[in-house]
């Protein structure tokens, strides 16, 4: 029994690091980018994304009113131009958060330089699309 309540615990306690946002400071702006209606923010601690794991909001709110949108299934993309290759692409894994309009996600990048990203969404605050450059640091 007390083998049973120990696991449990450290699964709840696993479960609970890897829901919980990485960030206890004050967010930062990575880039803001505004299609139709909608302002897309990316956020982080450090406001910069790095070679390496990335922990990052993604944030949607009304560019007229400033209120937070639901904004839905989110996407996002990133591609990265390669002389003489194909495009080096990396999605994020985005899930919502409780906070409305905000959405957590992670992306990994092997190596720094410039990259297009696109960001997709389809929910109640309709359906769009934003691309923007972001540096890779």
């Amino acid at each position: 029994m007390l083998g049973w309540a120990r696991g449990f615990f450290l699964i709840a306690l696993v479960t609970a690091a890897l829901l919980a946002p990485a960030w206890g400071a004050e967010l930062k702006t990575i880039h803001s980018a505004t299609a139709k209606d909608v302002m897309v923010t990316l956020l982080s601690e450090s406001g910069q994304w790095m070679a390496g794991p990335n922990s990052f909001v993604i944030e949607f709110v009304s560019a007229k009113t400033k209120q937070p949108l639901d904004a839905g299934k989110v996407t996002l993309g990133t591609s990265m131009p390669m002389p003489g290759m194909a495009p080096m692409k990396k999605s994020a894994t985005v899930r919502p958060d409780k906070t409305p309009g905000r959405y957590l996600a992670t992306i990994s990048f092997p190596d720094v330089g410039s990259r297009q990203v696109t960001v997709n969404w389809d929910g109640p605050a309709g359906k769009g699309s934003a691309q923007f450059p972001v540096s890779v640091r």
